[in-house]
């Protein structure tokens, strides 16, 4: 059995990968719906089915969690981190700018770290609040460092804000699952929320479904981009970030999503051509200075 100091550096590393892989998401998703046409709900409920079937062949045995409580949980968990997360972030993007979308949504850590303090009363050590403000300043600095202004727009910036709070809101309720159920179980019973949850909407829009594209052997990019978000940014990364939780604990782990600015402005520069300004040199060292201050350890602090 590897000791702990051993699992919490495989954490850290899970984290860095996952990060990497929702990072380099927006691509695959810009693929399928700006070239393709899919819509975002098509995108999001054809990845999550196609992950919820990998990890059912894995967990089979077992259906139903052991109790309906636990069972409410798991719908929680899948609304927050599934269909409510993803369906408010892009259809904020229609009512506010992308930059707006992308600041706001990224708040999540900070609601995740005053909800736990508020649930389990007890306050955040002073690097964690230092460490997240500072990486929250690079957040900005990387978004806005394309010349983008932050402008106000109620109902848009409202839905951002749902989204990042219904993240924060998945992760407190997930700690309460990860100590009875394994890491597989909850995930695949997160997809099957997700998916259901998700499905009027798509029995409700008006677009023509564009699942046929991804069958069509002319057009691999389809299929390829797809197979991608369904079997590494979903299946590989909600396993992994859920595991990485559990090592880490709800609020060092989720500091790890000021990482995905970066992955994506990176991935932006060598995939798309994408200009690397000052302002977002600094956002990255911000970042990252930040981070390394929220996980400077207290010998006698407790992993919450």
């Amino acid at each position: 059995m590897p000791n702990l100091n051993t699992l919490k550096i495989f954490a850290n590393i899970g984290a860095i990968i996952v990060m990497i892989a929702w990072g380099t998401s927006f691509l695959s998703s810009k693929v399928l719906m700006v070239t393709g046409g899919f819509t975002p709900v098509e995108v999001f409920i054809y990845r999550f089915t196609f992950a919820y079937l990998l990890l059912l062949c894995m967990t089979y045995r077992k259906i139903l969690s052991n109790n309906r409580t636990d069972e409410f949980l798991f719908l929680i968990c899948g609304m927050c981190a599934g269909s409510i997360y993803f369906i408010a972030e892009n259809y904020a993007l229609k009512y506010t700018t992308t930059g707006n979308v992308s600041l706001l949504v990224s708040i999540s850590p900070i609601f995740t770290t005053a909800l736990m303090a508020i649930l389990y009363r007890f306050m955040p050590k002073p690097n964690v609040i230092v460490g997240s403000l500072i990486s929250f300043a690079g957040v900005a600095c990387v978004i806005f460092s394309s010349g983008e202004s932050f402008e106000i727009n109620p109902l848009g910036d409202i839905i951002a804000l749902s989204a990042s709070v219904s993240w924060a809101i998945y992760t407190i309720v997930v700690k309460r699952l990860t100590p009875i159920y394994s890491t597989l179980f909850i995930t695949r019973k997160l997809f099957f929320y997700g998916v259901i949850t998700a499905l009027p909407l798509l029995i409700m829009q008006r677009e023509p479904l564009k699942l046929g594209l991804l069958f069509d052997l002319s057009q691999p990019q389809f299929l390829l981009n797809f197979i991608f978000l369904g079997l590494l940014c979903s299946a590989f990364a909600y396993l992994a970030w859920n595991e990485v939780m559990k090592q880490l604990g709800a609020i060092k782990a989720n500091n790890y999503l000021y990482v995905q600015p970066i992955v994506t402005m990176v991935a932006g520069y060598f995939v798309l051509g994408e200009q690397i300004m000052f302002l977002g040199y600094l956002g990255c060292i911000l970042i990252i200075g930040g981070i390394l201050i929220s996980e400077k350890i207290n010998p006698r602090s407790r992993r919450i």
